[in-house]
Order: structure tokens, then C-alpha cells, then sequence
């Protein structure tokens, strides 16, 4: 065989196993992922934390939260906590 008949049997063989395994992996059942959480796990301390109460209230108002003054006061108080220094005054 030459070169080129052996060239094109390498390809042929190697789009086969290429359609072979996206056939396989489409056709697969689809799994829950096993162990995986999308938030990390709240300890009781985060339970106590009334400002990581409201932080959380704050995120679950989605855009509703940048007119509502409770949510400014508490970022506010978060980002002091987080950087240090003086809070900025408005």
C-alpha cells in the first residue's frame, strides 16, 4: 500500500471512532451531577448572622434591591466589614 491509501484509511477510521463517540456520548442518559452543591454549604453561624440574613433577602430581591434602603445599608455595612476603613459617606 502506498502512503496515500494508508492516509485515507487512518482517516476514515479516525472520523468512525469520532461519530461512534458522539453518537454514544448524545444517546447517553442524562445524570444528576453527584455530590455537587451550587452554593457553599451554610454553617449554623450564617443561620445566627442577621446581616447574612439580609444579605441573602437582598439577592433574592434581584434589581428590586438597589432602590430599597435596607439592602444600601447593609452593603454598605458589608463592604466596611470586607475592605476596612471609613464607610463612604452619601
Amino acid at each position: 500500500m502506498d502512503g496515500k491509501t494508508l492516509a485515507r484509511i487512518g482517516a476514515i477510521i479516525f472520523v468512525a471512532v469520532a461519530i461512534t463517540a458522539t453518537v454514544l456520548e448524545l444517546t447517553r442518559a442524562p445524570q444528576a451531577p453527584k455530590g455537587s452543591v451550587s452554593a457553599p454549604a451554610a454553617s449554623a453561624s450564617h443561620h445566627a448572622d442577621p446581616a447574612r440574613r439580609e444579605l441573602r433577602r437582598c439577592q433574592r430581591l434581584g434589581e428590586a434591591a438597589t432602590r430599597d434602603t435596607d439592602c444600601l445599608s447593609v452593603w454598605s455595612e458589608n463592604r466596611q466589614r470586607f475592605l476596612g476603613g471609613e464607610p463612604e459617606r452619601q
